[in-house]
This record gives C-alpha cells, sequence and structure tokens, in this order.
C-alpha cells in the first residue's frame, strides 16, 4: 500500500509542477512579488496532496523566531521536502541552490524570475564571491537567504559535512542567523520514490546574532543543528 500511495503522489506532485511552471507561465511577466506568492501556493499544494495521498504530514516548531526582514536561515538538508516545504514559512525567501537547475527549461527561468541564488559548485571562490553578492542585494530588499550548509542531501544518520557557504555568507551579511533541523529524510528519504506515512518536524532554534567570528559561528551553527535534528530523527523513528 505505500508503495502504491509514494508511486500515485509523485505523479500527482510532478505534474502539479508541470502545470504550474505551464499554466503559470503568466507569472514571468507579473511583479516578482507576485510571482513568490504563486510560488507558495503552489509549494501549500504540494503539502496538501503529500498529506492526502501519501499520509505525510508536517509540524513547523518555533516559526515565531524567523523575522519577517533580512536575515540568513541555514539548516539540515535530508531530502527534496524542504526545497519547497520552507516556502510558505518564510515571507520572501531567496533559495541558494545549484546552478545546474537553471537550465531546465521553464523551471530555469523561474528560479531566475524569483531572484533565487543559483551556484556554480565547481567554480570555488569565484561561486563564493558570485554567492555573496547575490546574498547581500537580497539581503538589501529585505528578503530571507535561504542555504542548505552541507550542500548537498544526506541521509539521517549520515556524520554531517558543512560547507563554508553559510559562514561566509554569515560573516558579511550581518544579520542574525535562523538555524533550523528536521527529520524529512525519514519519511521521504533521498534517492527513492518511497513516502512513508507520519509527521515531518522542522524546528527554528534561536536566531545567531551577528558579530561571531566565522570558527565560532561555524561551530555554533553544527552543534546546534545537529542536536535538535538527532532528537527530532529520535522522535520521528519512535512514531514509525
Amino acid at each position: 500500500m505505500i508503495q502504491l500511495r509514494s508511486a500515485l503522489f509523485n505523479i500527482v506532485f510532478y505534474v502539479n509542477l508541470a502545470l504550474f511552471l505551464v499554466l503559470g507561465s503568466g507569472f514571468y511577466f507579473t511583479p516578482r512579488k507576485w510571482s513568490i506568492r504563486a510560488l507558495q501556493v503552489w509549494a501549500r499544494s504540494s503539502l496538501f496532496w503529500l498529506r492526502v495521498i501519501a499520509g505525510v504530514r508536517y509540524e513547523v516548531r518555533g516559526a515565531e523566531r524567523i523575522p519577517q526582514g533580512a536575515c540568513l536561515v541555514a539548516g539540515k538538508h535530508q531530502s527534496f521536502w524542504e526545497t519547497f516545504a520552507i516556502l510558505p514559512l518564510l515571507d520572501d525567501p531567496a533559495m541558494v541552490l545549484k546552478k545546474e537547475l537553471t537550465y531546465i527549461p521553464f523551471f530555469g527561468w523561474f528560479i531566475y524570475k524569483f531572484r533565487m541564488i543559483p551556484v556554480e559548485r565547481s567554480a570555488g571562490t569565484q561561486a563564493l564571491r558570485a554567492l555573496i553578492d547575490a546574498a547581500e542585494k537580497a539581503v538589501a530588499m529585505g528578503r530571507q537567504v535561504v542555504i542548505m550548509p552541507e550542500g548537498t542531501r544526506r541521509a539521517p544518520d549520515d556524520p554531517p559535512d558543512y560547507k563554508p557557504g553559510a559562514a561566509a555568507l554569515y560573516g558579511k551579511l550581518a544579520v542574525p542567523c535562523i538555524p533550523f533541523a528536521l527529520n524529512s529524510g525519514l519519511f521521504w528519504p533521498r534517492r527513492k520514490f518511497i513516502r512513508r506515512p507520519g509527521t515531518i518536524v522542522i524546528s527554528f532554534l534561536d536566531p545567531i546574532p551577528p558579530g561571531l567570528n566565522r570558527k565560532a559561528f561555524q561551530s555554533r551553527l553544527e552543534t546546534e543543528i545537529e542536536t535538535e535534528a538527532r532528537t527530532l530523527v529520535a522522535e520521528g523513528r519512535s512514531r514509525l
């Protein structure tokens, strides 16, 4: 039954995405903020279908810690779920994502329309400079810059592998950083089509104020995210 429900959800999810990209192509010509609102509607609809078809719900903890204005949001990356589920939780998100996604027709065009932040990870220091420049522009617009510090999805039990991007942004943007942890990998495993019924929890932690040196920030960010993630994974497993 789980396999059938998972397969059905995956079909509906990608059809829903295709309909947004094609039928919603008019949002490419509207003001950017209108287009962001349309994107958030799509994300909510995907969460709706995930709950109705696959039985996967979600719970948000600590949402009151997210400011309306500019900040850096950095968190755990276990599945594809958080890349869209976080969108409705923020007022004006600017997601850091891999540049290869911009090459996809329609999808890539909207990435530029939304003014997300594509990064060519193979470009080294040049990519880091471009990341900082784009993030500074987003913060100047009062947006929330979202980055997954590990850069790629990791299974719930994988050891952490934090890259320097989040710390570099923190040092340059002079805004608070809101860490988040989650247990999405238990219910939406990476590189698998299975969607396990249950409740994904995403937890926003206390803001890290600007002003720490890079090493202190990196240590605090990783410690707080990993500690909370372990708690959430254990909690999620107890309910499977």
